[in-house]
């Protein structure tokens, strides 16, 4: 059911709209003045506002623009008893979605609503398909080693260099490599991915390179690999440093040579690809413990990016934390939410062995299991579950899933006052 907010300092106007309103389906909220207004902006997510101009303290220009600025998607449509053209025209280049006249045509008023919501859907629903689709989100952050990240791949990603990026699991090395391709030169070709680990040894070679039909058992017809498949763009070889030492040795001469041979056939194929690697491996120790080539290292890593730690950047935490809130609570169309101010300093003060990723869960778990504000409390109990937790009295909320649990404890505190 959309949600609208009726902003106009005249009772009996916002009473009649209201009941207009709900009598069709809407659910709805009522503000009295522009101050009230932009407080339940803050604070709440609407659909749609239906806004007076004239009104004492702060007026409808006033919460247009900020309306604007807290929730642009959310359509604004603009009413008046004192509506000139210059008026209409002012609205609109702030952002207004429509201009009504008070006293307002009842059926007029109702269309463009309709019409409001369903451009905002619309759009709310576009940009949920686009990053579906694109899976490439910002690099988010503003601490010293994301701004060195940024700066590097918009030096090097016109180029046509390799690189070789390195960061724990979690990082955000495949984002790195997305911005890559997005700012290369071969950014209207394919960027294809390849998760090294995650290949059986013996597959391995035929997913990069492709095989010929009846090359082994399985082969019952021809197979393209990735390397043809990311021809004329690039080629993403994530987790590297799990790649086996045969695949390896083709590898290096694919690009030695921009040439790929299917497995089981004889006829070579040029290839043109840009390559981008990652992995969670020193790959020094890897080439000393004999696992990995130095040779393909030093033809891989041209340019080297790392990508540090959550816990290397928790300055970034708090940024990162209200962009996810808000992206979650947007796809499962929830009432807003907000981190309180020891909430934020609780998470930033956590040991995120799984970086990134492990946040956006933590955050997820939060904006599903809290209340409209997260608190200190709400991140003590849900982001880490299987840990223990202590209440107001000092009792670990986990020991209480047994009878055992709950009699250590009684025992324990009963020799702690006897």
């Amino acid at each position: 059911m959309p949600k609208i907010l009726i902003v106009d300092d005249e009772e009996l106007i916002r009473e009649t709209l209201a009941d207009i309103l709900v009598h069709e389906g809407y659910q709805v909220e009522e503000a009295s003045d522009g101050f009230q207004a932009v407080n339940l902006i803050k604070k709440n997510r609407f659909d749609l506002v239906l806004c007076d101009i004239k009104m004492p303290k702060v007026d409808g220009m006033e919460v247009l623009e900020k309306s604007m600025e807290l929730a642009p998607d959310v359509p604004v449509i603009m009413i008046s008893g004192h509506g000139t053209v210059e008026t209409a025209i002012e609205a609109a280049k702030k952002g207004a979605f429509d201009f009504i006249a008070k006293p307002p045509d009842l059926n007029r008023m109702l269309i463009t609503i309709r019409n409001a919501l369903d451009k905002s859907t619309l759009i709310n629903e576009t940009k949920n398909l686009k990053r579906k689709v694109s899976k490439t989100r910002e690099i988010i952050g503003e601490s010293p080693a994301i701004q060195i990240i940024k700066d590097t791949i918009d030096r090097v990603a016109p180029t046509e260099a390799r690189i070789l990026v390195t960061g724990a699991n979690g990082t955000g090395k495949e984002l790195v490599a997305r911005w890559i391709h997005e700012k290369s030169q071969r950014a209207e070709g394919p960027l294809v991915e390849v998760n090294c680990a995650a290949i059986p040894s013996e597959l391995i070679e035929s997913e990069l390179f492709g095989h010929e039909k009846g090359s082994f058992t399985s082969a019952i017809k021809q197979r393209i690999g990735k390397f043809e498949q990311a021809n004329g763009g690039t080629l993403f070889l994530d987790e590297i440093g799990d790649m086996s030492l045969s695949a390896q040795a083709k590898v290096l001469r694919a690009l030695q040579e921009n040439k790929i041979t299917r497995v089981g056939g004889d006829k070579e194929t040029p290839v043109n690809v840009r390559i981008v690697a990652a992995t969670n491996k020193n790959l020094y120790d890897e080439i000393k413990k004999g696992n990995f080539r130095e040779d393909l290292y030093h033809r891989l890593s041209v340019i080297l990016i790392h990508v540090p730690s959550l816990n290397e950047r928790r300055e970034d935490i708090p940024i990162l934390a209200e962009s996810f809130l808000e992206e979650i609570v947007g796809d499962y169309k929830m009432q807003a939410k907000r981190f309180g101010p020891e909430a934020m300093e609780a998470l930033q003060q956590m040991d995120w062995t799984g970086n990134i990723r492990e946040l956006h869960n933590v955050v997820e778990r939060l904006a599903i299991l809290s209340q409209d504000e997260i608190t200190k409390q709400d991140v003590e109990r849900y982001a880490r579950p299987g840990h223990q937790h202590a209440d107001g009295d000092g009792l670990p909320l986990d020991r209480f899933s047994t009878l055992e649990g709950f009699l250590d404890w009684a025992k324990m505190k009963w020799l702690e006052t006897h």
